[in-house]
């Protein structure tokens, strides 16, 4: 069904219009996985913890992130992203300011369950709604540029927020947080639509003049069983659960104290190296889809990406590099290697119905949530083993061995998503 050209500029402007607003949703999910490596100090200072203490209090947000990922994927596929992204921008923002008013460490620890839990099915929704209204052959430069902007949360989250912080306590930061997340559930709800035919268009697929995909004709629970019963789906899993796990690990919580102790350097200047990582984060994922769909492959992308995540990790461990451009350049190449993470999401897809898209994408985005809620407690937990027992203002101080050791774990986390890498099937950019 072609459009008429008045008729194609709105449905553009429909189109964008509800990209950009859970966009927006979605770089509050990545500004709020971040944050905590710029306040580790404030939270070790204000609640009196230990480095596994600090590791759990931020790796909460993904245990809670983890367990939803199932469930949004079948909330995106029946309630649709509407409903979904506006109920969690709701939840998080409600546990953004709670987080930021928290008296201990129990009231700050729900308030990072609420934040995890409202944020676990904003991206999921999105991509479920990228699939829907972009055509098939974009979806992976879509899912790039979805990544990439997400990542300006990040990004935000790391040196910018680092200088803000020294005219704002990080209490009143949350909390503005929070507020930020309420306004854009009711923006979501006002504008956002689950799906063209609900805002009077034809379906992506008849504005090609192609039929449009079939209706879900089962009720969700026998498709989810499906699901997860698809060998070539677990791949991808794995990958985000070794190479993009590991990264969101340390840029979202170790990256910063790590140049703190061993460089001594201040919160500002520790959180640029952070920065470079997720910067070169959200440039890999926009480089990594377009390559993909250039190419018209998915797996050597994937595979690229992981082999080149092993490598940087076995930089920083072995390699003499410190503040400066050496420690920018691995710094970053960790975060551009796992941009490839964004193609896993394509072949997971692409391995299935489109009709169980958004649950294919949640199986696949479980693992780099459980993932980084396994490696950041025992990140930490491995720099305990061996602390000296140094602390500075009453925060632990961990040495150059130390952090060794937490590196050469998440070098082992990498080296299980290059594994896995090697066994994504290939779908050459369409539906199997």
């Amino acid at each position: 069904m072609i459009l008429t050209p008045q008729e194609r500029a709105r449905f553009l402007r429909t189109r964008w219009t509800v990209f950009w607003l859970l966009v927006g949703s979605y770089m509050m999910v990545y500004f709020h996985r971040m944050a905590p490596a710029v306040v580790s100090a404030d939270l070790m200072q204000a609640f009196g913890i230990t480095g596994a203490a600090l590791g759990s209090l931020a790796a909460t947000y993904y245990y809670i992130y983890t367990a939803m990922q199932i469930p949004s994927g079948v909330l995106a596929d029946t309630l649709g992203p509407r409903r979904s992204v506006a109920a969690g921008a709701l939840v998080a923002g409600v546990g953004s300011i709670l987080f930021g008013l928290a008296p201990d460490f129990a009231a700050a620890s729900w308030g990072r369950f609420l934040v995890g839990l409202g944020v676990s099915v904003v991206f999921v929704g999105l991509m479920k709604s990228n699939s829907l209204w972009f055509a098939d052959r974009q979806y992976g430069r879509i899912s790039g540029l979805t990544l990439m902007l997400g990542n300006l949360g990040s990004i935000l989250a790391a040196g910018p927020l680092a200088l803000v912080l020294a005219g704002v306590s990080w209490r009143d930061l949350f909390v503005a947080a929070g507020v930020v997340s309420l306004v854009l559930a009711v923006l979501t709800l006002i504008f956002v639509h689950n799906r063209p035919e609900d805002a009077g268009f034809p379906s992506v697929r008849e504005q090609e003049g192609l039929p449009p995909h079939p209706p879900r004709e089962r009720h969700w629970l026998p498709e989810l069983r499906a699901v997860l019963g698809r060998r070539d789906v677990w791949p991808g899993f794995w990958v985000n659960f070794g190479v993009t796990g590991s990264l969101f690990a340390f840029a979202g919580l170790w990256g910063v104290p790590l140049m703190r102790d061993l460089f001594d350097l201040d919160r500002a200047g520790a959180s640029l190296y952070t920065t470079a990582a997720l910067a070169g984060f959200a440039l890999g994922s926009l480089q990594a889809g377009w390559l993909s769909d250039r190419i018209g492959r998915r797996r050597p992308v994937i595979a690229g990406g992981a082999a080149l995540s092993c490598l940087a990790w076995l930089g920083l461990i072995l390699l003499p590099w410190g503040p400066g451009w050496s420690g920018l350049l691995l710094y970053a190449l960790l975060g551009v290697a796992a941009g490839g993470f964004v193609v896993t999401y394509a072949a997971a897809k692409e391995c299935l119905a489109p009709s169980v898209a958004g649950m294919a994408i949640a199986l696949v985005n479980t693992g780099l949530f459980l993932g980084a809620a396994v490696t950041q407690p025992a990140f930490g937990w491995v720099l305990d083993q061996t602390w000296d027992g140094s602390l500075r203002d009453g925060i632990r101080v961990y040495a150059a061995a130390d952090y060794r050791n937490g590196l050469w774990l998440s070098f082992g986390f990498a080296l299980i998503g290059l594994v896995a890498a090697l066994r994504v099937r290939e779908t050459y950019g369409r539906h199997l």
